[in-house]
């Protein structure tokens, strides 16, 4: 290489060179890196926070393992009375031992005298539970109550001196990207953290009613159920409660019950034992489009369907109906049927609230008095089925349909006093097939109207046909049982 080309790439690396650093741009990588070094810490908020997180030790008695009956050996057998002995030595009378089964979760403690909020999966059915604080004491933990639907459970310890606790924070603050912090007892290591983000907010997983989980990308794994889900204020946002896993181990999808959630439960549990949920008296479903066309709601419609009401309960007192969509209770939106029973649960036993619904497609304002959950599950559970008329068949969209007759009612297993129309088959390539009804389903209405037998279904189609409708509703009693009625909006043609 020659001095003239040796000049030139000199010039042309130096130039740039000069430029940045004419430029200002040269103390930027300096700049990053001190940035990178001032990024915050959670190691002061995670030893201020791990003193209150506790992990709990369970122990219960199962069953024993498959029962070995004692077999009828001829008398000639060989070795007749040592195989007879052997199965009488697994317990008297020949049945097995039950086994002892350990299991670990996690908690916190709330109030510095002893009380410590845990999943109720980790404490069910248990005979003994012990709290082990991070010191490594351990004591004897007391059931002061528990909430199966929330998957909530309040323990009572009794410390010789106060227990550092921590604070519920207001959870409906959090934002998709906030920084949440878990810490708990995964694998039985106990004092684990972890931190990640909030992924999502309002995920339904069906673990219960009122479901409404945080999603969280922070480690959490068998263990770290109970556990607290803190924001960086070193407030409890949410309870560690599920994973989403196929490994069994974490993969980045955590649910948690949001404080909002908890802490109304914890307050009734620590107060009364129990939970004491308001209660309105209603079976609801989902609104899709096709049904709020079928109730004359226009498309896009919002709310909670209204499928049955109880009979004596709040709802029927104050006057609601079947196919009444609900859009507002007690002055809070309710833009879809998750929402409502969550507001209703929340709202005190006994108060009188304003309902707001659609009703015919027109808006209708209904006063309610609350009752309670608990005595309403009673009332629900209490009430018998009323017997109505049944004639003919029909064949309708894509399904044909018969009188429930005994040889029906016992050929499909229809419950007692569930009449109407059954379908006895179905076009797979009808429309009715396309609404995932089957064989065995009994419609009970067609059009808002009763139906009595099946030409009540043809005449209501008929009906929707000449109003220039492209959907009928149907009330439908999947598989013939009562318990899973439900609305389900038919094209009249399947296009």
């Amino acid at each position: 290489m020659n001095g003239t080309v040796k000049r030139v790439l000199a010039a042309a690396i130096a130039a740039p060179l000069a430029f940045m650093a004419y430029d200002g741009l040269a103390p930027a990588i300096p700049a990053q890196a001190q940035q990178l070094q001032q990024l915050p810490t959670v190691a002061d908020l995670a030893e201020k926070l791990s003193p209150a997180v506790v992990s709990i030790a369970t122990t219960q008695k199962v069953a024993g393992g498959v029962q070995l009956q004692i077999p009828d050996l001829p008398p000639d057998v060989p070795f007749r009375d040592m195989f007879e002995d052997f199965f009488k030595r697994q317990r008297p009378g020949g049945r097995p031992e039950p086994r002892t089964v350990n299991s670990q979760g996690s908690g916190f403690v709330i109030d510095a005298s002893g009380i410590i909020v845990t999943n109720n999966h980790v404490i069910e059915q248990s005979e003994d539970i012990t709290v082990v604080f991070t010191d490594g004491t351990s004591l004897k933990a007391e059931l002061v109550g528990r909430d199966p639907k929330t998957d909530i459970a309040v323990l009572r310890v009794k410390p010789d001196k106060p227990l550092t606790a921590v604070s519920f924070g207001d959870s409906d603050k959090l934002r998709v990207g906030d920084w949440v912090l878990a810490i708990g007892n995964p694998f039985g290591l106990g004092g684990s953290v972890s931190l990640g983000i909030v992924s999502a907010r309002n995920r339904d997983i069906n673990a219960g009613p009122y479901d409404d989980f945080i999603q969280t990308d922070a480690a959490i794994n068998k263990g770290n159920s109970g556990g607290p889900l803190f924001n960086l204020a070193g407030e409890v946002v949410g309870i560690n409660t599920a994973i989403y896993s196929p490994s069994g181990g974490s993969v980045g999808i955590g649910f948690s019950v949001p404080a909002a959630t908890v802490r109304g439960v914890v307050d009734q549990l620590v107060k009364y034992g129990e939970t004491r949920r308001g209660w309105l008296g209603v079976r609801i479903q989902s609104l899709t489009d096709d049904l709020a066309e079928g109730l004359d709601l226009g498309a896009k419609a919002q709310g909670a369907l209204v499928a049955e009401v109880t009979p004596t309960g709040p709802a029927d007192k104050a006057g609601l109906k079947p196919r009444d969509v609900i859009v507002e209770f007690d002055g809070k939106p309710i833009r879809d049927m998750k929402d409502l029973p969550r507001v209703v649960a929340d709202t005190p036993i006994g108060k009188k609230v304003t309902v707001k619904v659609m009703r015919e497609g027109k808006p209708v304002e209904i006063q309610a008095e609350v009752g309670r959950l608990e005595d309403g599950e009673k009332l629900v559970a209490a009430t018998s089925p009323e017997a109505g008329p049944s004639a003919d068949t029909a064949d309708t969209l894509g399904m044909k349909l018969s009188i429930i007759t005994d040889v029906e009612r016992q050929r499909f297993k229809i419950d007692e006093g569930l009449e109407g129309a059954i379908v006895t088959e179905v076009d797979p390539n009808g429309p009715a097939a396309e609404k995932r009804i089957e064989p065995g389903d009994v419609i009970t209405e067609a059009g808002q109207k009763t139906v009595k037998n099946p030409g009540d279904v043809t005449a209501r189609v008929k009906d929707a046909e000449v109003a220039q409708k492209k959907t009928v509703l149907l009330f439908v009693a999947k598989g013939g049982k009562q318990s899973e009625m439900r609305f389900i909006a038919v094209k009249i043609k399947k296009e």
